[in-house]
Order: C-alpha cells, then structure tokens, then sequence
C-alpha cells in the first residue's frame, strides 16, 4: 500500500512537472504597427489576451526599410529567452532574413513562421520552418476577372518600386495585365509614394484620396482600383465609395482590412462573432451610399488567421508534447481551418521546376458587398 501511494505521488509529480514544461513554452509574435497593419497588430494582441504570458507580442519599426539593425535587435532580444520556442513573423518585410540569420546563429530550436513574405521565396522557405502567404501570383488572374464581373472596363494597379522589386508582387502585377487584356479591361500602371519614404504614411495616403477622383474623371466610375500597400487601404475605400468606383479586393483580403475605419464601422476583434456584424455592417453602409455590387473582399480575414492559426498550432504542438522539430502540414491546416471556420486550402510554391513543401499558399472565392 505504501509502495502504491509513492507510486502514485511520484506519478503526479512527474505529470506535474511535465505540465509546468509544456506551459512553460512561449510563443513571440512580430507584427507591423497599427498604422502599418491593424490586422496583423490586433491579430497579436488577441492571442495575448487568449493566453497571457505565453505570447511576447512586439512590432517592426514604422519605417523598417531605414531601420533594419533594430529589426535584429528585436529578434535578438526574442532569441535571448530560452522559454520562446515559436516565432511568427507577420509580415515578414525586407529584412526579415537578416534578423532570423542573427537568431540562428544560436538558435536551432526556434519554430518560425513568416506571414506574407516580402522577401525572396526560396530564400525565405530556407530559413522558416513554414511560409503562410496569400497567392499573390494567381489573384493576378482572379482580380481582373472579379474586376471585370462587377463591371470594370479599366483597373489601376498602384504600387512603387520596393513592392515591384519583390517576384510575388511583380509577377502577380504582369498577369494582372495579361489577364485584362484578355478581359478587354484597360490596365493603367500607377506609381504611388512609399509609405516608409521621405512624406511617410500620411503621404501616400493623402495622394490615394487625391488622385483617384482624378483617375475616375479621366477613365469614368467603371474604374477598378487596387494597391500593393495595406496603409492605402482605408482611403481608397473612401475614395472610391465617394466616386462610386469599383474596388475588387484590398491587398490583404479581408473583412476588417480598411472597411471598417473608412466606413465607420465599430470593430471588436476580440469577439469572434463580431465577424459577421462587420460583414452585415459593411454591406447596409454600401448599399446606403449606392456603390452595392461595387466592393468585395475574401469571406475571411487572411493576415489575421496566418497569426491565429500558425500561434495555435505552436501551442497545440508544446502542450501535447509532440515538439516543434517537424511541421506537421495536417495539423497546421486544421488550425488554420478553425479560425476562418472554413476549409482552407493550401498549395505548395514551386519556382524553376522546384517544389518548396513548406512554403504554402492560400487563396478563396470572393465576398462581394
């Protein structure tokens, strides 16, 4: 009997201590600002007040383009906690790969996840253990063909040179033309002011609200928009409710990507029901306004469901003692799945003939308002 009750006390101790261990593992989460991307910034915050201490949530610099040696501080820092065993980086902007080099040089241990790469694909597939990214390459056919279902006869694509010079974004511009030459739709190329530049966020929006009733006066209301930067977002929404132009997706597919700021819309992301009401919300402000069948977006906040998914999996894997050594794909897609309460499916990058299996897109059908 005695034996019995050491038996089990020493069992319980051992479950204990195990248990102690598995919550012990933390996961640190890099987002942009919220001036950058809400999404990605409230996306963090929602996993912190989910699960407290074990999510270390910190932000790139505003201007990451100027400031790439705090960029490796920062994940330095991360590194320096032995109990950080997951690092999801949404977005991995230029300089991303610089900053996780600096990690792994004394790091070996670290699962890490890059969200929307803006780095070089293979590149980026080398030093993460998983890429989630949105398939910009073949949204360079189905914007056009969205554009052109809800009456486009001319799309303006608006980027600037540091978002041409990444092959994902590049690329997914050139098939945009392709494809609306084949569509009959007009594609105008227009050069917009980098938000980390010289006149900062403020510029480049501030030229998006004036230019586009410019481009609606010379090609008419049946004018598509697009732009490659999340901070362009909110007034070119505004901008084009205003002109009763065509928008067919923001950059980040999403709900809450700019319709909720530029409309007026109350937001609680905490709230997983709040998602419906944002949809329901965006659509009586649009029919209001005489613009409905005009905006449409993905069903799903994409950049938020790369952080909530890709943090839950981390812990699911901590927690059941299964280690972050090996991506488990299956398991990674059903965390993915229960956030956007829908199938997601995923497919691997290929480049030149080569097949990189943990660099995965995503793509979905459209919500139009």
């Amino acid at each position: 009997m005695k034996k019995a009750v050491v038996f089990f006390f020493a069992l319980a101790l051992v479950l204990s201590i195990s248990g102690v261990c598995f919550a012990a593992g933390k996961v640190a989460i890099v987002t942009n600002t919220v001036s950058q991307n809400e999404e990605e910034y409230r996306s963090a915050q929602q996993m912190v007040a989910k699960y407290g201490n074990r999510i270390v949530h910190v932000t790139w610099p505003d201007n990451f383009m100027t400031e790439q040696e705090q960029m490796i501080t920062i994940v330095a820092r991360l590194a320096a906690d032995p109990d950080v065993k997951a690092l999801v980086i949404n977005q991995a902007v230029p300089g991303t790969n610089a900053a996780v080099d600096k990690l792994l040089e004394t790091r070996k241990d670290v699962f890490i996840v890059y969200c929307t790469t803006q780095e070089n694909p293979p590149d980026a597939a080398r030093r993460a253990s998983v890429v989630l990214q949105p398939n910009n390459p073949e949204m360079g056919n189905t914007i056009p063909i969205q554009a052109r279902a809800m009456g486009a006869k001319t799309l303006v694509h608006y980027s600037f040179p540091r978002h041409m010079s990444q092959p994902l974004l590049s690329s997914r511009r050139e098939l945009m033309k392709e494809r609306c030459a084949e569509l009959g739709i007009e594609f105008v190329d227009a050069t917009a002011p980098d938000p980390t530049g010289d006149s900062g966020v403020p510029g480049a929006q501030q030229f998006i609200l004036e230019d586009i009733p410019k481009m609606v006066a010379r090609y008419g209301a049946d004018t598509a928009f697009f732009a490659t930067n999340c901070a362009m977002q909110i007034p070119m929404i505004r901008s084009v409710v205003e002109t009763k132009a065509i928008y067919p997706q923001p950059c980040c597919p999403s709900p809450y990507h700019g319709f909720p700021t530029a409309l007026g819309i109350t937001v609680d992301r905490d709230n997983p029901d709040n998602l419906q009401h944002v949809v329901d919300e965006t659509r009586r402000v649009l029919k209001e306004s005489g613009v409905e069948g005009r905006l449409s977006t993905w069903p799903v906040p994409v950049a938020m469901m790369f952080t909530v998914g890709s943090a839950e999996y981390a812990i699911k894997m901590m927690d059941s003692g299964g280690g972050l050594d090996k991506l488990d794909v299956e398991l990674l897609n059903k965390s993915l799945s229960e956030y956007a309460k829908v199938d997601v499916a995923m497919t691997p990058y290929v480049e030149a003939g080569t097949e990189y299996p943990n660099f995965l897109f995503t793509i979905m059908g459209f919500l139009t308002y």
